[in-house]
């Protein structure tokens, strides 16, 4: 089988990958322990559902693939709660979050995989600074053509979710000013950003085949876009998020976007237009920064607002089909949060005020992380 033919999924299907954080229990640094953490999780059901990441102080969850919310949410709590007994053999936390509040770039270690050691020679420093923690979303399509419209319509929507998501404040010991700063880590990077505009698989596999020809990738994983094809899945894969700080938040997300799927697969409201890209760069500096108060300019109607604003119009927008999909709890969860002014990096800068140590932070975002919440 060719990496480029699409392998067909049912649409509206969606699963979710979190990068999670490994943490030690005494200052509540990262600390090299998913070799251990993995080890154990290997005697359990979810031998195959956690996997090591890019440097020995991470771990990924990954979820089944689903079409219910309620179900989504059932399994990452599962999954969370055996982490959580886990990592007490092991003196270990887990936490949600994307970046951690005071780690150093230059103390971590790569985790001792053949991929990942390529990365690191191939990159540098940058490897390790690449030890940030993102959320990944997911979405069935049917055909390759559907994946590129699906990706094109949803870049539009690309500063809601850095907004919604948004959970890295602080790094290396300071506040960045910056409702999330793990993405600047990701632009670093030389493919990092958004897809070319191209307009249907044909012209995509044209491209990739191109790029491969020059030496400059290998496959689809060389490209670190914020949303990409994943062929061999069958999916478009949304990888903007920060990790949120529970496991509801992150099934919350991954609806949101499973009601956008909906929406522009099966009412085609529009067709893309290349001004989504022309704004991309602007639209996603200002979410970075400044959160639900930035501004946004719809690529569509050329209309500046503010991000809150932009967001509430578009879950209201999504209500009929959160209604079909059964999952409007969600969704007036997300809604609540931004008119509340709760966003996970708002909860992590208010708990440094009160608390005056990076430390319990980060301990207590690992509290928030592991430990079940209401509802």
């Amino acid at each position: 089988m060719d990496e480029m033919d699409f392998q067909s999924s049912p649409q509206l299907s969606m699963g979710v990958e979190l990068e999670l954080q490994v943490l030690n229990t005494r200052d509540y640094n990262l600390t090299r322990g998913a070799p251990d953490l993995l080890r154990l999780l290997a005697r359990t059901p979810y031998k195959d559902t956690v996997k090591p990441e890019i440097a020995e102080s991470m771990i990924e969850i990954n979820s089944s693939i689903h079409t219910r919310h309620d179900e989504l949410v059932q399994e990452l709590r599962g999954i969370r709660d055996e982490i959580a007994r886990q990592c007490g053999k092991l003196n270990l936390a887990v936490a949600g979050g994307g970046t951690h509040a005071f780690h150093q770039w230059s103390e971590q270690r790569i985790f001792d995989m053949p991929r990942f050691h390529q990365l690191s020679e191939l990159y540098g420093y940058l490897a390790k600074q690449f030890v940030v923690f993102g959320q990944h979303v997911h979405l069935g399509c049917p055909n390759g053509d559907d994946a590129v419209y699906l990706l094109h319509m949803l870049s539009r929507h690309i500063p809601q979710f850095i907004v919604l998501s948004g959970a890295s404040p602080f790094s290396q010991g300071e506040d960045t000013a910056f409702h999330t700063s793990r993405l600047n880590a990701i632009n670093a990077f030389p493919l990092s950003g958004h897809m070319p505009f191209v307009q249907s698989w044909a012209e995509f596999t044209a491209f990739f085949e191109r790029m491969k020809s020059f030496g400059v990738i290998g496959s689809m994983k060389d490209f670190y876009w914020d949303i990409r094809p994943k062929p061999g899945y069958g999916t478009v894969e949304l990888r903007i998020c920060d990790t949120p700080l529970t496991v509801e938040k992150a099934a919350a997300l991954a609806a949101f976007a499973q009601c956008l799927a909906r929406y522009y697969l099966t009412e085609r409201p529009q067709q893309p237009s290349p001004d989504v890209y022309e704004l991309y760069a602007y639209n996603r500096f200002q979410a970075c920064r400044f959160g639900a108060q930035g501004n946004f300019i719809n690529p569509y109607t050329g209309v500046h607002s503010e991000l809150g604003a932009d967001i509430a119009q578009t879950l209201a927008q999504m209500r009929p089909q959160a209604e079909r999909l059964q999952c409007q709890p969600a969704l007036l969860a997300l809604q609540a949060e931004v008119q509340g002014g709760q966003a996970d990096s708002q909860w992590l800068r208010e708990v440094l005020q009160r608390e005056q140590a990076m430390s319990d932070v980060v301990r207590l975002q690992a509290e928030r992380w592991m430990q079940p919440q209401p509802g």
